[in-house]
This record gives structure tokens, sequence and C-alpha cells, in this order.
């Protein structure tokens, strides 16, 4: 996997936002590289919060070449925390393909793991993703069809921007998290590894899945909707599965959901949603490496706080 938060066009899609700091580190070996990690440095809301939440994100995780050894893996995570020294509190490498062969190596180096769950659903054909998908969801979708919800395939800016305040409400409300700027979507939108699906509604927008296509895998990087408001529709598993079924009418054979949360949180709602899309559960984990620990345990007391204030 990783076939595309670790290329070039992320890399460049990075360097294109001005809200984000990119970053690239790799390791040669006779002029081939033997490990890479491409990823960005994240600050939000004023001074004092944005000097608390640097952080550095690596999606994906590192790229590793098929030959690449224990030294090549050391000296690239060294490269890491040499680089990033300064300019984040931490590091965070969201894996979303296994590295438990290099899990001591990655420790030695200061990046501890933690369990992490995620569904990656089988789009080899339209064919398989439809019988994989529960019945529960081949209902709603069936249902939310029926009732007059249609996908847009190629929305426009205001469209677009219609979607990213549903976003903004949800991350606000729910997920009391940073949402990127509205130029992220917009953006990404308009690039020929991006896809935005959006649902709609007698011409009012009321979901929508935010796409990155790579070489052999779709990743669904954000999705939302305008669940239980409407009888009879249901948008965030209408836009989930436009987006499985983009991957699976495509060239790709893997659709990446991106994330279910932790193992023991008990309840957790989106990990229910997305186990209805016939994905096979897996459990990557992260690593994390703290580059500054008195700054990373201070921050996060604030962000305790501040979802706790609302």
């Amino acid at each position: 996997m990783n076939d595309f938060f670790q290329s070039r066009d992320c890399l460049e899609f990075y360097r294109s936002l001005s809200f984000l700091e990119p970053f690239y580190f790799e390791v040669r070996r006779e002029k081939e590289v033997k490990a890479s990690v491409v990823g960005y440095i994240q600050k939000d809301g004023g001074a004092l919060k944005r000097f608390l939440s640097r952080r550095a994100i690596i999606n994906g995780g590192p790229y590793l070449a098929p030959d690449a050894t224990r030294a090549d893996l050391t000296e690239l995570l060294t490269l890491c925390k040499k680089g990033l020294k300064g300019k984040a509190i931490y590091i965070e490498s969201r894996n979303f393909e296994d590295y438990s062969l290099w899990k001591d190596v990655f420790e030695e180096a200061g990046f501890l793991y933690e369990p992490h769950y995620d569904f990656q659903v089988d789009a080899t054909t339209v064919e398989i993703a439809e019988t994989n998908l529960g019945k529960s969801r081949k209902r709603d979708i069936r249902t939310s069809l029926r009732e007059g919800a249609e996908i847009i395939d190629y929305p426009d800016n205001g469209q677009i921007l219609s979607y990213y305040a549903l976003l903004e409400k949800l991350y606000r409300n729910k997920v009391k998290t940073p949402l990127f700027p509205a130029e992220f979507f917009l953006t990404l939108a308009h690039q020929p590894y991006g896809k935005i699906l959006l649902v709609a509604l007698e011409g009012r927008i009321i979901g929508g899945t935010t796409l990155a296509c790579g070489r052999d895998c779709v990743y669904e990087w954000f999705v939302c909707g305008e669940d239980g408001i409407y009888k009879n529709i249901y948008p965030s598993t209408l836009a989930t599965w436009s987006g499985i079924g983009y991957a699976a009418g495509g060239p790709w054979k893997s659709f990446d959901m991106m994330g279910a949360g932790a193992p023991g949180d008990g309840g957790y709602g989106v990990r229910d949603f997305k186990a209805k899309f016939g994905g096979k559960l897996v459990e990557f984990g992260r690593f994390r490496c703290l580059l500054e620990p008195g700054w990373y345990r201070i921050g996060k007391l604030g962000v305790r706080l501040m979802k706790k204030l609302g």
C-alpha cells in the first residue's frame, strides 16, 4: 500500500497548500532510494495553540524498498528526528500496512507503537464489493436512491464548499479535532489523483466523501452526511458506498477507510459504521516519537480541556 501518501504526487500536493509545511527524507544506497518518508507539519489556531499543536504526520507509514535493511530504516528515522527537532512536538506515523517485522527498529529509534484499527475493502470488482456489503447497508443504499438522493460525480466549487460546511459542523460538534481549511478540498478536487463525490437531495448537498487515489488503492480521507434528518435517506452510507463503487469500477484493487479507532475505546461509532461495508478489520497501528515530551504532555492536557469546554 502507501501508493499515494508516500508518492511524489502527495509531496507536491502538500507543497501546494498554504497551511501545511511538508517534509521529505530519504536514504539512498548506490543512487537507489531504500527508505523514504513524505509527511507534513500541522499547527492549529492562534499563537499559543499553534505552538502546542505542532505535530509531524506521516500518513501511510514510510516507504521501504523490497531490499531495505534495518540500517536503512534506522537512518531514515534518525534523519526524521533531526530534521523535525524544533519544528514539531511529536512525529506520528499512521500506518496503512503491516510494519510488525520492523517494530523493534522503530522502538529502538524512539518510535513507540500504539494499536489502531483500520478497514480495507476488497475493490477488485464491483461484484465483489457488492457481495461483501452488509445487508443493512444494501437496504440503506437502495432506499436512499429510491427516495431521491443522488451522487454528484463532478461537483463545482460551490457544492464542495457546501460539503465543507457539513464537515466543519461535524468536526466542531462531534469529532472535536481540527479540520483542514477549505483550501485542502478545493485543491484536491482538481488533481488527477483526487476525487470528491457528493450526495445531494433536491439540489441540496447532504453528504460526501473525499478520496485520494494511488496506484492500487483508493483512500477515504474524509466522509460525512446529514444522517437522521431525512426519512429513509442515509447520506454517510451513500457517500462511502459511492467511494467504494468508484474504486471498484476503476483500476484499483482496494479501498482504505483510513482509521477505525483504537482497541478498547468502547462503543466506537465510526468503527461500527465502517464495519458494515464488508471490509477486513486490520490493526497496523501507529508509531509515535516524542521530540519534546514536556510540551507534548502540556499540549495533550490542553486538547482534553478544549474538548470538554466544547
